[in-house]
């Protein structure tokens, strides 16, 4: 069977899965792997005068050391045979399985304003699962704002990324950018422990979400018109593009502001990372009470973005391979 058959083929099949099921949280996960060796090389190399250049080096070889490998394993398992095609397409159907979290966190977002709902203590607890911030002293409001902006980034950084990746450079290219968007997550801060050495992960992860952070954005315009059947597609594009640069980062901004301009509310402002207030500019300027309605709302948003990304992805694996 032709390679590109097979990839379709796990593209479908890996979604499905993620869809029916999220992270299986009894089985071993490659992300999980990513973390540990990402917090080995923190604790042995994170020290010293050279930080930056160590932490470079780690970052690089990293990601480079996911990519050779996975590529190694696809050229092992070239389909050639019956055997090594069944073998090819397992291994490809659970990448995609893997590295794509897109039900995962709506559940728990989903979990964060039931949570809220019942008492701002246990809002927090649950909230703190999916987000770096400090959350001991956010309000239920806050508690509710960063879980929507979570949920905004992470359909970047959860499926159209590793969609487009998968689509460009494959199931390689797919496992290198996870490791890139992992070291992000875990030193990527600019806090005085990782500033200096999660310098290179970080412009890593913005080079790699640069095309679909900003293709999610315009993904989740999309999905606004087919879910609310509304055609002022300009008004909410003007948005984007005016307060996608008011965040820090140079991506996350753009699922973020779109997602701000669908919902008119507002996102960013000062929060606590490693206890130490990082001052985010506002996204939007209506800070009004956000509900359940809302969260039901964005997901219905991030479900059918994902399903365009999922149609996008399988095009250029068409055209491309």
């Amino acid at each position: 069977m032709p390679v590109k058959t097979l990839l379709l083929i796990s593209l479908l099949l890996g979604w499905l899965l993620d869809l029916t099921f999220g992270d299986p949280p009894r089985l071993p996960h490659p992300i999980v792997w990513f973390g540990r060796c990402i917090a080995w090389c923190e604790r042995r190399w994170n020290r010293g005068t050279h930080r930056r250049l160590s932490g470079g080096l780690v970052a690089v070889g990293l990601v480079a050391a996911v990519f050779s490998l996975a590529w190694g394993i696809c050229m092992l398992l070239r389909p050639t045979t019956i055997l090594t095609s069944a073998a090819f397409l397992l291994f490809n159907v659970l990448s995609v399985f893997y590295c794509l979290a897109g039900t995962t966190l709506i559940r728990e977002v989903r979990a964060v304003f039931l949570a809220v709902d019942r008492s701002t203590e246990e809002g927090r607890r649950q909230v703190a699962r999916i987000v770096g911030r400090d959350t001991s002293q956010l309000t239920p409001q806050e508690v509710r704002t960063a879980a929507l902006e979570t949920l905004a980034e992470n359909l970047s950084d959860g499926v159209v990324a590793p969609l487009f990746w998968l689509a460009l450079l494959g199931v390689p290219g797919m496992l290198a950018y996870k490791m890139v968007n992992t070291l992000d997550s875990m030193i990527g801060y600019r806090t005085s422990r990782y500033r200096e050495f999660g310098c290179v992960a970080a412009r890593l992860d913005d080079a790699a979400n640069y095309l679909p952070a900003r293709l999610t954005a315009l993904l989740m315009a999309l999905a606004n018109v087919l879910v609310s059947g509304r055609r002022r597609r300009n008004g909410l594009l003007r948005f984007i593009r005016r307060y996608a640069r008011c965040h820090a980062s140079p991506n996350s901004g753009w699922p973020e502001a779109a997602l701000a301009g669908i919902l008119d509310c507002r996102f960013g402002g000062p929060h606590t990372y490693f206890g130490e207030l990082v001052v985010k500019p506002y996204i939007g300027e209506n800070e009004r009470p956000l509900a359940s309605a809302d969260m039901q709302k964005a997901v219905r948003i991030n479900r059918t973005a994902e399903l365009l990304a999922l149609l996008l992805a399988g095009l250029l694996i068409i055209i491309l391979r």
